[in-house]
Parts: C-alpha cells; structure tokens; sequence
C-alpha cells in the first residue's frame, strides 16, 4: 500500500466531500480533514498530519484553490486536482488530475500517480 495514506480533501459540495471520504475509505486511505474553503485547507495544512490532497479547483463564492496548490507544493505535499476541465495554474499543470464526475476507479488512479 501507498505511504499516501492521510488525505486532505478540499472540496465545497457536502456530498461530494462525503462521496470522496467513501471512496478513500474503500480504497484502505484515511481522511485527514476536509476542507471547503482556502481558509480552513491552509488551517489544515498548518496542523499538520497529511500525506496528499484532492484539490477541487473552483470552491464556493468564485474562490480557486491555488493558494492551497502553493502551500501544499511549499509543503512538499503531493496532491490532485480536481476540476471539470478548468485550465490549470502554471504552476500546477503538472499535477495529476482527477476528472469530473469522480470514480472510485478515476480516486484510486489519481492517488496512485502521486506515489
């Protein structure tokens, strides 16, 4: 099994979020926190005891989620990005990225990538 195993999930739609907690779950990972918004994600980031994320790009009020990307990448803390075809920030366009409507297959793939 991946060392990747605490994760961060930053994701503003509740059942969503929710899905994604099932589907780490499933795939023996653990969720380190959720997060909707920049503020509680860098909180999150800040205390500690995550080992990758899943990034939904576009976050609730127009917020995008790369001030999330640079302190996870300061952090040197791997991550996804999820979007539904959102042109990706320069900085991150290397990053895996993990498609919308989310699979638990397309979850384990993305993760994978990170390892």
């Amino acid at each position: 099994m991946s060392s990747l195993r605490r994760i961060l999930l930053v994701e503003d739609e509740p059942l969503i979020a929710m899905m994604l907690e099932d589907f780490l779950d499933a795939l023996d990972r653990e969720v380190a926190g959720t997060a909707d918004c920049v503020a509680a994600a860098l909180a999150a980031i800040e205390q500690g005891g995550i080992d990758a994320a899943i990034l939904d790009v576009n976050l609730r009020g127009g917020e995008k989620s790369w001030p999330v990307a640079d302190a996870l990448a300061a952090a040197g803390i791997p991550f996804v990005v999820a979007t539904g075809g959102d042109t990706l920030a320069d900085a991150h366009r290397d990053r895996p990225v993990l498609a919308k409507p989310f699979t638990m297959d397309g979850v384990e793939k993305a993760l994978g990538a990170l390892a």
